[in-house]
């Protein structure tokens, strides 16, 4: 059964009549007769009573003409919904992001794109690496901005993008470091530390940094949220090590540049599926990103 014979047997319906069924629809009279034979046949059914003035439904006619309405109905609105979609008219975008990213201004991103797809549905979700690249595996997130020094992108996603974020080292205006310009890891080590608990992106690249210079710290506090980890140091409770566009969002904190070669950074990645993304919500989102990216 075909959409095009249903299409067919309706209009014969409607109008009772195949001559001007058959104009309407702007093909022969003989080929919609065809097709409305070849329709009863796949049926098993008579749909319709020939008189010589008018054709008339039978009941099995008319039990199928509710469907075949709700059927072409639901196509032409299928269709109308994937058109809204490929205009930006409709549709929803979900996307992933470690909580410290700031490679990319994600605000400044959206704000545009909200501006212009105001009736596309966004859903920006915070979560770790391993959490991120299984959303996007599973198809719950379109894209999602991952930490490379966490875990590997996954060979069934492709890394789209890659960024990479200068770390500073930040203290309280009263911490004893808090005159310093530059500082040694081992200094570091002689203070309690705010950390990231296990399994951040973030967490792991310093755990890194500190490891490989064999610096032992003393993790006096371990959190989950950036701006509880920013409220501790500011209060002196410790030192972190944290992106350097964060520590310039809070002017109340004290940037030290680690005395390290090379300077400590952390690799991130765009991440999805495919190349080219099938929501086309998700493809006009990757390529406004690229302008505004953030810089060193």
């Amino acid at each position: 059964m075909e959409l095009r014979q249903l299409e067919h047997f309706v209009a014969v319906a409607d109008l009772e009549h195949f001559t001007k069924a058959a104009e309407r629809l702007h093909i022969s009279q003989s080929a919609l007769s065809s097709s409305v034979r070849a329709l009863e046949r796949q049926v098993g059914a008579q749909l319709f009573e020939r008189t010589t003035r008018r054709v008339l439904l039978t009941s099995a006619g008319a039990v199928l003409l509710s469907h075949a309405r709700r059927i072409i109905g639901d196509v032409a609105a299928a269709r109308d919904d994937l058109r809204g979609v490929d205009n930006l008219e409709s549709g929803s975008l979900a996307i992933g992001a470690v909580q410290t990213f700031t490679a990319v201004d994600l605000p400044a991103v959206l704000e545009t794109f909200h501006q212009d797809y105001p009736r596309v549905q966004v859903v920006l979700r915070e979560a770790t690496t391993t959490t991120l690249l299984d959303a996007v595996e599973e198809g719950s997130l379109d894209c999602a901005f991952v930490a490379l020094d966490a875990q590997p992108v996954p060979t069934s996603l492709f890394a789209l993008r890659t960024y990479d974020e200068p770390l500073t080292a930040v203290v309280g205006a009263n911490h004893p470091l808090a005159d310093r310009r530059r500082v040694a890891l081992s200094t570091l080590g002689e203070y309690p530390y705010v950390d990231f608990e296990a399994g951040v992106g973030l967490q792991t690249v310093v755990d890194a940094l500190f490891d490989d210079s064999k610096v032992l710290r003393d993790i006096a506090f371990r959190v989950s949220d950036m701006r509880r980890l920013l409220d501790l140091v500011e209060r002196g409770l410790g030192v972190a090590v944290i992106p350097v566009a964060i520590a310039q969002e809070r002017p109340t904190l004290q940037q030290l540049d680690i005395d390290v070669v090379p300077a400590p950074r952390r690799s991130l990645a765009l991440v999805s599926r495919t190349r080219r993304p099938v929501n086309s919500a998700a493809r006009v989102f990757l390529d406004r990103i690229g302008a505004h990216r953030n810089h060193d």
